[in-house]
């Protein structure tokens, strides 16, 4: 009797336990907070600084920033050669005086302060042209003769004004402006913390070129960049490095270093690649190897 009354109780399974969403992670691009970083070309990376309330002023949270996406584009097997600027109003306009001036001496010796501004010289093997616009003074004048290669337009705004702050350039600033336009003229501007101009930077050496307007800049910039990053990757890196040996070895040293250079380059596949495409009026398809 009990058992023909009992009728089996089906369970809806759906209803009693709750589906599981599992979600996949998935590789994402680097979020910057101060900068927009893009490829815009074939082989070229852009990095935009991009604070504009305080017109780029750089300061530690940017800088440690820019050098991430630096080392990103100069590890990246897609890129060839990057370009740094920042907007039309102002590249850089200098360092942020905020996070500068409570600093002792003990704390800016003790922590190195401004020593990580220096990774785009020191430690970045790609080239690196700067697209200067706008204001680029004290720390952003410096920026932008850490570049390989530096592009201007004729508005634009250099300076290392650091001796109106009782302070001196800390960046490279009188190690650089010396070296691009000689010691008179730098000695000159460091002392007086007079501004110059971009066909000023272009006059005197400063600038590889200047354009009339700031999208002419940008452009030239990235035209040259998309050529630079069409050759040979091995072949880039090597002319960057003997061109830049130049600057620490006396003419002797310099041509047998470049020599050297030259001949290590007989090993690379690209090499026979180069040479083969020319002699066959083709077109070389490099291997960067």
């Amino acid at each position: 009797m009990l058992a023909s009354r009992v009728r089996p109780r089906v369970v809806n399974l759906n209803k009693s336990i709750p589906r599981l969403r599992v979600q996949y992670s998935t590789p994402s691009e680097p979020q910057y907070e101060f900068l927009k970083v893009s490829t815009p070309r074939p082989g070229v990376g852009l990095i935009e600084l991009h604070r504009p309330k305080a017109l780029n002023a750089l300061f530690t949270p940017l800088i440690l920033e820019l050098n991430a996406a630096l080392r990103a584009f100069d590890k990246s097997t897609d890129i060839g050669c990057t370009v740094l600027t920042g907007s039309h109003k102002a590249f850089a306009a200098g360092a942020d005086i905020k996070e500068m001036a409570p600093k002792t001496f003990a704390e800016a010796y003790g922590s190195d302060f401004i020593e990580s501004w220096s990774d785009l010289p020191n430690l970045i093997k790609k080239p690196c042209i700067s697209a200067v616009n706008g204001h680029a003074l004290g720390g952003g004048c410096e920026l932008a003769m850490m570049a390989d290669v530096l592009y201007c337009s004729k508005g634009a705004n250099f300076g290392q004004p650091e001796i109106k702050l009782g302070i001196i350039p800390g960046a490279g600033g009188s190690q650089r402006l010396t070296r691009a336009i000689g010691k008179a003229r730098a000695m000159e501007l460091i002392l007086t913390g007079k501004n110059f101009s971009g066909q000023d930077a272009y006059d005197w050496g400063l600038a590889a070129r200047v354009f009339a307007t700031p999208e002419e800049c940008l452009t030239g910039a990235l035209d040259t960049a998309e050529t630079i990053a069409s050759y040979s990757r091995i072949a880039v890196k090597a002319a960057k490095e003997v061109v830049n040996k130049s600057q620490d070895l006396g003419i002797r040293e310099g041509v047998e270093f470049e020599r050297r250079v030259f001949h290590g380059l007989f090993g690379s596949e690209d090499q026979k690649i180069g040479m083969k495409a020319f002699a066959e009026k083709k077109k070389a398809e490099w291997v960067h190897r």
